[in-house]
């Protein structure tokens, strides 16, 4: 049967991130996803404002419906909401043996917590899970309980993240947080490159160099980076391709999107105007 992406997040009512960001690159990059929600959040391109998790037992039943018939090859998660939800979904995913590629949606731009439980129970039953993560620097300074003010630093807690998880083959470092006021932004894919008894794990970093692009719009711009991994993957079946499209596929969202307005705050991507 034909492959499919599964994606398992929040909503987003006005459409710019969440769910409808990640069908929406699913959409546009040519591959067919589902969408499992984990949470009904209120919000616009001004913040959120609340957020209301799904019972736990009725995520899980969507999770299962979808992967009992579809093809699932890829499964990304976002926003999961609260501990029971973790819970349930680390059980669907410890028997997946596909891609799990997880974006650690813990706290929202406008500064609002995302997830009512502590970083140890996503490690747990997520990242423990999981094949690659797609943390930017404020969601790596949470999961790693370190600051992150340079490149060094950050890349140092990237390494450090495979000690969560025995099937973690990669993570994407989104660098767009380091050096703000620089005009290239360097993004990193750190995978590692081998692990011998006895011997620490040495890693392969992969940066992607390019220009940073001021916009009002960037409401929504991890869960697109992350979808759009996921889509790359299943069609290349190579990280780094991966990787390195989903840069080049942002920066494209990005400049589209200079010169438009939508909402009366940072706007969304316009995933619409990407034309393969």
């Amino acid at each position: 049967m034909t492959p499919a992406a599964l994606s398992i997040a929040g909503s987003d009512p006005s459409g710019g991130a969440g769910i409808q960001a990640d069908i929406k690159t699913f959409t546009v990059l040519g591959v067919y996803g589902g969408a499992a929600i984990t949470a009904l959040t209120s919000q616009n391109t001004m913040g959120v404002t609340s957020f209301m998790s799904l019972p736990a037992a009725f995520v899980k039943k969507q999770v299962r419906d979808v992967l009992d018939d579809l093809n699932v090859t890829h499964i990304k998660i976002g926003m999961v909401g609260n501990r029971e939800i973790a819970e349930v979904l680390g059980e669907i995913l410890s028997g997946f043996t596909g891609e799990i590629i997880y974006d650690p949606v813990l706290k929202s731009s406008s500064g609002n917590f995302l997830f009512a439980g502590g970083c140890e129970t996503v490690i747990r039953h997520i990242i423990s899970h999981s094949t690659f993560l797609t943390p930017n620097i404020p969601e790596l300074e949470i999961l790693t309980a370190r600051k992150c003010p340079d490149a060094d630093a950050a890349l140092t807690a990237a390494q450090g993240l495979f000690a969560l998880s025995p099937t973690l083959k990669g993570v994407c470092l989104k660098g767009g947080h380091l050096n703000e006021g620089d005009k290239i932004v360097t993004d990193y894919l750190v995978r590692k490159s081998g692990d011998r008894s006895g011997t620490a794990p040495s890693f392969h970093i992969h940066p992607a160099r390019h220009a940073r692009i001021t916009t009002p719009n960037t409401h929504g711009t991890g869960c697109t980076f992350a979808s759009a991994f996921t889509a790359y993957h299943m069609l290349t079946g190579n990280a780094e391709k991966a990787f390195s499209n989903a840069c080049a596929f942002m920066d494209i969202l990005l400049s589209n999107s200079v010169t438009e307005r939508i909402g009366h705050g940072t706007g969304p991507l316009l995933h619409h105007s990407f034309r393969r």
